[in-house]
């Protein structure tokens, strides 16, 4: 997604007096675009496939369990002596 789309998103913002925004994308934001957020005074975050993807699993949104593993550790009660 490149910087027409961000300075489109940017100037709809305005239309409801509105200050930030988050934009979504399945796919991901040209240098351009990331860059030119930080140059605007509106704060928009951008919020592409890949971070999408992890914000999902960390959430549990859309997701399900496939594996589940035990970790375990040395209990050293069990190997003390009297």
């Amino acid at each position: 997604m490149g910087r027409p789309t961000i300075q489109s998103f940017a100037g709809s913002l305005e239309g409801y007096r509105a200050r930030k925004g988050v934009l979504i994308t399945t796919s991901t934001f040209t240098a351009e675009a990331r860059e030119y957020i930080t140059r605007i005074e509106k704060k928009i975050v951008l919020i592409d496939g890949k971070n999408l993807a992890q914000l999902m699993i960390d959430h549990d949104v859309g997701v399900a369990a496939q594996k589940t593993f035990v970790l375990k550790r040395i209990d050293s009660d069990y190997f003390e002596t009297e």
